[in-house]
């Protein structure tokens, strides 16, 4: 099976800032680019941080309201000093979290779950920039066709991993939720061939009933 990669999903037109880059700049590369957030690179070009619209509007909620409605946040210390910054490398949020290129989309969609992320930086080797990918991104892998997925599980997965003859198992795909039929040998497959489904880029569910010629699960229970 072909896992889609970080490198075939990232945007690679990245718009990046230096550690200089003052405030109003930021905000300016933010709204002529229409993005919400972007990285923060060294004189190598490699990620020092992220700056966010949310790491800018701080400025803003740490001002008085004029009219007396909202009081002034009680902001940390690490808050209010970015809240007082004028340049990128202030006001940032550091380090970078990044993805390297050959990733899969699960090791990129994990790393923002766990570090609670939208976006990561993507690197090279050297942790050079070389694109970025989002949340959307990563979504695009649903936007696949049913019959490329349907192709694939009957294809790579059942005849060429598992070594089946497709015509003993049906698959069908609508709008990426997998339904299983048909007979296989061993029980002891079909959590195999129904998890190796799961792992095809853009299946949603698997699901459906597959019957077996023998049930080795029970004559290995049997035997212990």
């Amino acid at each position: 099976m072909h896992h889609r990669t970080v490198e075939e999903l990232m945007s690679r037109d990245v718009v990046r800032a230096r550690r200089d880059t003052p405030f109003k700049e930021l905000v300016r590369l933010l709204a002529d680019n229409d993005v919400s957030a972007l990285p923060v690179v060294d004189d190598l070009d490699r990620p020092v941080g992220v700056v966010s619209e949310a790491d800018l509007l701080r400025k803003s909620a740490d001002q008085a309201d004029p009219s007396g409605r909202t009081p002034v946040p009680n902001l940390e210390a690490w808050e209010r000093a970015k809240a007082e910054g004028s340049r990128a490398e202030e006001l940032m949020s550091a380090p970078a979290v990044c993805a390297r290129a050959q990733w899969s989309v699960v090791e990129a969609a994990r790393l923002m779950e766990t570090q609670h992320v939208k976006r990561l930086p993507v690197v090279d080797e050297a942790d050079r920039l070389l694109g970025i990918v989002s949340r959307g991104d990563l979504l695009r892998i649903f936007l696949r066709r049913d019959d490329a997925i349907r192709e694939e599980i009957t294809g790579d997965l059942l005849r060429r991993t598992m070594g089946l003859d497709p015509r003993e198992v049906s698959v069908e795909v609508r709008d990426g939720r997998v339904t299983l039929g048909g007979t296989v040998e061993y029980k002891t497959l079909i959590p195999v061939i129904e998890q190796l489904c799961r792992g095809v880029d853009g299946v949603v569910s698997v699901g459906g009933h597959m019957a077996c010629r023998t049930d080795d699960a029970r004559s290995s229970a049997g035997d212990t």
